[in-house]
């Protein structure tokens, strides 16, 4: 097939609502991340929380969502992919907003009523109900709106716009808050997805598949969760593999708290954490040629391996150069597990459970922030601040990654998945 034949397909491939959906994702990708670059500094420098609370407070932010995407593919299914997105990013305006106005002055008579900790942890709960709804309506919309012969070209073109987001929101968060103030990062948050709400109602049609296709009945739905549930290797390596994202998200917690602490108060952290988006988007697709041939599950102990051992750069030489190194060699492992992570799991999934499979691929995700977070806090706050001794963080989260690595080697050695599950790599 010819270039111009090629290009023709894709051309014609897609219904317009795969282009509004994957835009959308964008910018609801660099809403997120925009806020998640600046959020740590923000708690604990504006508003005053500690390096322990702020810790907490980041992994809660990061983590919720990650639960809350097995029940928001339901949800989705329910209501449809328009009035599901256009809800999700209300929410999510209303969530961003709240976040940049909790050290406002029209705030204070809340503050005053409420414990500042509880205000908080419930704000920061808001955004995780939009999100979980998001995402499964974009994948969704990417299936139901794309052509047989293009849809792997569309899962492309969804990974790749979801990294640019990734990359584009903290190069914003930083802009935003040095000449805006970083509780303005927030706001720029609540537009971004405030202008995708009116994207989505003037532009959006359901795809014809989903508008033929029946939604799952509650029985159904809770028939597969269930059926998850009770398949305890699956839940074993779902809770070993929550070790990888416990190191990861340090990258969002501990870093930021790091770095201003004890390498430069006046480092431009947002920035710095472009790195990991940006070589995804460079460098994903020559990673994968590269160990395309790497059976699927040992590429994820491999992708492991390398993104726990990578925190000992700056755990051996505390710089803004070395934080940029360990970001880059986390983003080499993460290149080399991620994409045969998805493809281990639907592997796993017997026939007419891939959706509840795929769901709770996310988990370790989450598991990883909501744990990540307050031990992250405690790291810094007992090698940095007590013991006078902050390298030693690096080792700690090291020792974690690597051990992940370890236990997932025996895993895949004495467990392994159960007859009934397809053969994984």
């Amino acid at each position: 097939m010819s270039f111009s034949e090629r290009f023709a397909e894709i051309r014609t491939g897609f219904e317009p609502a795969f282009w509004v959906a994957n835009v959308s994702e964008l910018f609801e990708r660099l809403a997120y991340y925009g806020a998640f670059a600046s959020l740590a500094t923000y708690l604990h420098e504006s508003l005053g929380f500690s390096i322990e609370r702020t810790g907490s407070l980041t992994g809660f932010f990061g983590g919720l969502v990650w639960f809350l995407a097995i029940v928001g593919g339901t949800a989705a299914d329910r209501l449809g992919f328009r009035r599901a997105l256009s809800s999700a990013y209300l929410i999510l305006t209303a969530a961003y907003f709240l976040i940049g106005s909790l050290g406002a002055e029209w705030m204070a008579p809340v503050r005053a009523a409420v414990p500042l900790g509880w205000l908080v942890l419930v704000v920061l709960m808001l955004p995780a109900f939009g999100i979980a709804m998001v995402k499964p309506c974009v994948v969704g919309t990417t299936a139901d709106a794309s052509r047989e012969n293009v849809r792997s070209i569309g899962y492309s073109i969804y990974y790749t716009l979801v990294n640019i987001g990734g990359a584009v929101g903290p190069w914003i968060a930083s802009y935003a808050h040095e000449h805006l103030g970083v509780a303005n990062v927030f706001r720029v948050s609540a537009l971004s997805v405030l202008l995708m709400f009116f994207a989505v109602q003037i532009f959006f049609r359901e795809p014809k598949r989903s508008r033929e296709r029946k939604a799952p009945t509650i029985r159904e739905t809770l028939r597969n969760f269930l059926a998850v549930l009770s398949n305890p290797r699956f839940l074993f390596f779902l809770i070993i593999f929550s070790g990888y994202w416990i190191a990861y998200w340090q990258e969002f917690i501990a870093l930021p708290l790091y770095i201003h602490s004890f390498i430069n108060p006046k480092a431009d952290v947002e920035r710095i954490l472009v790195t990991d988006a940006t070589c995804v988007i460079f460098l994903q697709m020559l990673v994968s040629y590269l160990t395309q041939k790497i059976p699927a599950f040992r590429a994820v102990i491999l992708g492991s391996l390398v993104s726990g051992a990578a925190w000992l750069i700056i755990g051996f030489h505390a710089s803004v150069v070395a934080a940029v190194l360990s970001i880059v060699v986390v983003a080499f492992g993460e290149m080399i597990q991620a994409p045969r992570y998805y493809e281990y799991i639907s592997r796993l999934a017997p026939a007419g459970q891939q959706g509840t499979y795929m769901g709770f691929a996310f988990v370790p995700i989450g598991i990883g922030s909501l744990v990540g977070g307050p031990i992250g806090g405690a790291l810094v706050h007992h090698y940095g601040e007590v013991l006078h001794q902050p390298e030693k963080v690096w080792w700690a989260i090291t020792a974690i990654g690597t051990g992940t690595a370890l236990l997932l080697w025996i895993y895949d050695r004495i467990v392994k998945p159960g007859e009934s599950a397809e053969t994984p790599s």
